[in-house]
């Protein structure tokens, strides 16, 4: 059974970091790729960035600069060092991996207070 499981999330004041961690389990061998996608209340989930096998990323234009991904193969973990937040990254971020199909997390809070 594939799990994802996130931790890192909490409040943070605007300017301030976190870092998103994501742990799969229940996987053989590599993932094909694995991201973070946010999603607030009323709004459609939408994505935050994504590191393929061979550590190519894409990131959403509102986070680039701020954002950084990155993973650990041999552990199947992605992060997400988030600098420089905003009040507007304040959402519901959620973990992805590709492993055949599509696999979510539960989801992790992240609050940026102004």
């Amino acid at each position: 059974q594939v799990q994802l499981v996130e931790s890192g999330g909490g409040l943070v004041q605007a300017g301030g970091s976190l870092r998103l961690s994501c742990a799969a389990s229940g996987i053989s061998g590599s993932i094909n790729a694995m991201g973070w996608y946010r999603q607030v209340p009323g709004k459609q989930r939408e994505l935050v960035a994504t590191i393929t096998s061979g550590l190519t990323t894409n990131y959403a234009d509102s986070v680039k600069g701020r954002f950084t991904i990155s993973r650990d193969n041999a552990k199947n973990t992605v992060y997400l060092q988030m600098n420089s937040l905003k009040p507007e990254d304040t959402a519901v971020y959620y973990c992805w991996a590709y492993w055949g199909r599509g696999f979510w997390g539960q989801g992790t809070q992240v609050t940026v207070s102004s």
